[in-house]
């Protein structure tokens, strides 16, 4: 069992996996100013409360898109576990050709979602990670990355339409009625989120026709569940990936 720990813009993703489960899955804030000792804390509170004992985990893994908590959140982890924690790097062996302008460029997290993604479904595919940004990741039948693309993120969309509108106040984003909505609410909730659905639907849509090809279509993240329910494509829910990826990739670079 190794623990898993992804780190991304808006919460940090962090949960206890092996060959055979899943023992939790939990999201902190991502907080730039706490130091090494309060994720520590916040770490150890986390097996505490699943009742699982540091001194069973084998390892560990870090993925981030936040440079200033990479090491912080290694350091931490190591404080706990007494072991070394391996980073999500450009030179990290994952098994996957990516086919980029510059490959050292492309997220660790995507790279984690694209290796679940080639273990667990049918290929092509295309990896929906709904976060801070919403990406979109393209993996062709040869296990090769191909792509991304990258738009706002549903909450970010959302944040920056009130933000801007004297006259509109921050809601909590649900699933609407009804497409056509009949009072601010639920208009503002309408086309937030069918707009980020009709794009999922017609990106997925462009990418076949260039693809020449059926594509899976597999999507996770926070926001992933109330978005994918009211897309008209069949899209897989997979709100676990990117810690199935992070246990591949920590096998692959055992005993190196």
């Amino acid at each position: 069992m190794i623990l898993a720990i992804d780190i991304g813009n808006t919460n940090i993703v962090l949960g206890c996996i092996d060959s055979t489960q899943i023992y939790f899955t939990e999201r902190l804030s991502t907080v730039r100013s706490k130091t090494a000792l309060e994720y520590a804390i916040a770490i150890k509170e986390m097996l505490t409360i699943y009742g699982i004992d540091s001194t069973a985990i084998d390892g560990g893994i870090v993925s981030s898109v936040v440079p200033q908590l990479t090491n912080t959140v290694r350091q931490a982890a190591q404080k706990i576990l007494k072991k070394d924690i391996l980073i999500m790097s450009p030179d990290i062996k994952t098994g996957i050709t990516v086919r980029t302008d510059k490959p050292q460029e492309v997220g660790s997290d995507l790279i984690a979602g694209v290796a679940a993604a080639i273990a667990a479904y049918p290929l092509p595919a295309i990896v929906i990670d709904m976060g801070t940004a919403t990406t979109i990741s393209i993996v062709d039948t040869d296990e090769t990355f191909i792509g991304c693309l990258i738009l706002p993120g549903v909450r970010t969309s959302f944040d920056s339409l009130t933000s801007q509108a004297s006259q509109l106040h921050s809601i909590a984003l649900e699933e609407p009625g009804s497409i056509i909505a009949t009072n601010t609410k639920d208009c503002m909730l309408s086309g937030i989120m069918y707009s980020n659905a009709a794009a999922i639907d017609g990106i997925a849509d462009r990418i076949e026709e260039e693809l020449g090809q059926t594509v899976s279509i597999i999507a996770t993240g926070g926001l992933a569940k109330q978005i994918i329910r009211l897309c008209k494509r069949t899209i897989i829910l997979d709100e676990e990936l990117l810690l199935k990826g992070l246990w591949i990739i920590y096998n692959k670079n055992q005993h190196c």
